[in-house]
């Protein structure tokens, strides 16, 4: 399957709904782009077959249930922002759907629920310090590398095994392909607002100068990652090719 960073995932589904749920094409370029090697070693078959999961991995590394998430938000049906989106024209707002709608907008985290509490995609969006916001997301999973606290430590040490797959911060971007959202040696987030260490009380854009400035970063590092996205593609093709043909060359032996 090719990866085309362009393909709006809205195309293919019912007006309304949601494409994490329902996009057959954004289900298989999950299971695509991210069964690949891990950086502490084994491979992170994805699975589309168990009944009632999304995708799932089984191996000697654990058990995952995975969901897919946007991570690209507009807040164009936010009530607290329409004061801000009221004054976006019809053209402007469905460019911004069309961009944030592409692959590079999406990843999937954990979705089984532990002690009845909220999965990361729920507990991020509830915050009321993150607010969806991936930038911030990702500052908060840094800092759960770190060992630092944040706004959301508790709901990511419930899932700690899963980030142990990926050993640190630089390997957990590097798998997911988000090193346009760090800066060159992975040490602090490239945010798409002003970030002065303390998360802020109310994270969403409240003017439209703001609102500008968040969502064209917003779709610069969308456009960026769907680039990435078609190059790790090539290498997982690359790696795959490898596989068989080690494969073939082992069976012609025996």
């Amino acid at each position: 399957m090719r990866i085309d960073r362009t393909f709006d995932f809205r195309s293919e589904i019912t007006p309304g709904t949601d494409p994490d749920k329902y996009s057959k094409t954004l289900l298989q370029y999950h299971k695509k782009l991210w069964s690949k090697p891990l950086p502490t070693g084994g491979h992170f078959s994805l699975s589309d077959t168990v009944p009632g999961k999304y995708l799932f991995h089984s191996s000697p590394s654990g058990e995952f249930s995975l969901s897919s998430d946007s991570i690209a938000h507009s807040y164009i049906k936010v009530k607290r922002m329409q004061s801000v989106i009221g004054l976006l024209s019809d053209e402007r707002k469905e460019t911004i759907r069309r961009a944030l709608n592409t692959i590079g907008g999406y990843t999937v985290f954990p979705s089984n629920r532990i002690n009845q509490k909220p999965t990361i995609n729920g507990a991020r969006g509830l915050n009321a310090r993150i607010f969806d916001r991936f930038d911030l997301t990702l500052e908060c999973i840094q800092r759960h590398y770190l060992g630092v606290e944040s706004p959301l430590s508790g709901d990511l040490i419930r899932y700690a095994d899963f980030f142990a797959l990926f050993r640190d911060f630089q390997g957990y971007v590097e798998f997911f392909l988000l090193q346009d959202l760090v800066v060159q040696d992975f040490s602090a987030v490239k945010y798409f607002l002003p970030f002065d260490d303390s998360f802020p009380a109310k994270p969403l854009p409240e003017s439209m100068d703001v609102y500008n400035a968040y969502i064209d970063r917003t779709i610069e590092f969308v456009e960026a990652r769907g680039l990435r996205m078609i190059q790790g593609h090539a290498l997982i093709g690359d790696y795959e090719a490898v596989l068989d043909s080690s494969e073939t060359a082992t069976a012609n032996e025996g």
